[in-house]
């Protein structure tokens, strides 16, 4: 937000500036709409590099995003004051806001994307994930009358993000009229920091969060040490449990053991459904490992080879999917069945290579992708939005999923420090591209091919 000395000044500085662009405006709109719509609107701030305006009426601002945004914004990019500038906003009564430029939003409100493979029929549910999962259906089927908050806590790699993404898949489908927001912790706090700059923006923050039917946040551990932040979530789970909107959390741990949130917020968890997600026992890995080959039409795999794969796998479900990926790999390259031998020695070679080969690393990965598709490594983990530099970003994003079974946030931290979320579309996105082009397919096959095979 701009700064100004005082309170009239930064007024007069604003009419100035309206009243400039007002007569670029006057000779590219009707009179009759000039003197109906935009004679009226109000310079009240600038956020973002975008002029703020409040309109009287939704119906003025409905005029004007349909019929003039594109001029009004011609002409603040001719006249911009000043301040730089690039677009505006209007907000009606000081609350609603509306978002004239669809093209210049604010990354910050962009959704987290929704893996829509992630559904209640995907998930294989053992002993120690049967209760979290028929209480995540319970919310997905009656919203807000029974668990609720329902708060899920446990280990990474668990499935506490697929069962968030299967209540909003199941509701999508089920109920498409209900608003559902997902999000993780740090996009919840990045946007309260952004929403900081002006009365406009937190009214959208606050309209944002607390007009929806339900609230999903991943990762809410990650309020540490930030107070304010959670002096506004505490509001808004405030806000949204008076109204009877459903709340699911998750976390790595007890609410009781959080000892970095304030007691009001860990009262308030305990006050609904508290379920932890165990560990898959054997039988259910080897149940996961069957779901994920059949969701791949992979051939039968051998029982010996379950097993194999199910043991020693740690507790990270996605790590037993990785492994599961190595093998599948490993037969189509060689092209040879499934056997227990080429299943170990795959995962032998996909840790560390015989002496004269190198072991599989981000660094390597990183390096393979960027020669094969020449691109310059700082290009990928920059911020560059080129359709080849893009692409070999998703690429890197996907196989370091795929080959190593990193986690979401360290590979977003390899990346050049992006979100869990974005990595999660760059992996489903490139998912479905080996899955339904040939020229992906065969391009990822042989990066692969040249890190299995250095």
């Amino acid at each position: 937000m701009t700064e100004f000395t005082n309170m009239n000044e930064g007024k007069s500085q604003l009419k100035i500036v309206w009243e400039k662009i007002c007569e670029r405006l006057e000779k590219v709109v009707t009179p009759i709409s000039f003197e109906t719509f935009i004679r009226d609107l109000e310079p009240v701030d600038i956020s973002g590099r975008h002029l703020v305006l409040r309109a009287g009426t939704d119906l003025a601002a409905a005029t004007i995003i349909s019929k003039h945004s594109t001029q009004i914004k011609d002409a603040i990019l001719k006249y911009e004051g000043g301040y730089g500038l690039v677009g505006f906003r209007i907000i009606v009564n000081g609350s609603k806001v509306y978002n004239l430029d669809a093209l210049e939003e604010d990354d910050a409100y962009h959704a987290c994307p929704i893996n829509k493979s992630f559904t209640f029929s995907s998930f294989v549910a053992g002993a120690g994930s049967k209760l979290v999962y028929e209480a995540a259906k319970t919310v997905a089927e009656n919203p807000g009358a029974m668990f609720n908050p329902l708060f899920i806590y446990g280990e990474s790699g668990l499935g506490k993000t697929h069962l968030m993404h299967a209540i909003a898949n199941y509701m999508a489908e089920h109920a498409p009229q209900k608003k559902v927001l997902y999000t993780t912790c740090d996009k919840f706090v990045t946007e309260f920091i952004d929403s900081l700059s002006s009365q406009a923006s937190s009214a959208r923050f606050r309209q944002r969060y607390r007009n929806v039917d339900v609230l999903m946040i991943d990762d809410i551990q990650f309020l540490k040490d930030k107070k304010t932040t959670q002096e506004e979530f505490f509001h808004t789970f405030n806000e949204l449990s008076a109204q009877n909107k459903q709340i699911v959390l998750t976390s790595d741990k007890h609410p009781q053991e959080l000892a970095i949130l304030e007691d009001r917020l860990r009262t308030r968890f305990a006050g609904g459904m508290i379920a932890d997600i165990q560990p898959p026992e054997l039988e259910t890995k080897i149940a996961i490992l069957k779901k994920k080959a059949a969701d791949r039409k992979c051939p039968m795999i051998p029982q010996d080879v379950l097993e194999f794969l199910a043991k020693d796998s740690g507790h990270d479900v996605r790590t037993l999917e990785g492994r599961l990926t190595k093998v599948i790999f490993a037969s189509k390259l060689k092209e040879e069945p499934i056997t227990l031998a080429l299943a170990q020695t795959a995962l032998s070679e996909s840790v560390r290579e015989p002496d004269e080969k190198e072991e599989l690393t981000p660094e390597r990965m990183l390096s393979a992708v960027c020669h094969y598709y020449k691109q310059r490594k700082e290009d990928v983990l920059g911020k560059g939005k080129k359709a080849e530099v893009v692409k070999a970003r998703q690429i890197c994003a996907y196989l370091m999923c795929e080959m190593l079974s990193l986690p979401l946030v360290s590979i977003g931290n390899i990346l050049g420090g992006r979100d869990h979320t974005t990595i999660m579309y760059a992996r489903d996105k490139m998912e479905k591209l080996v899955n339904t082009s040939d020229k992906t397919a065969k391009e990822v096959d042989d990066i692969k091919s040249i890190l299995l095979k250095q």
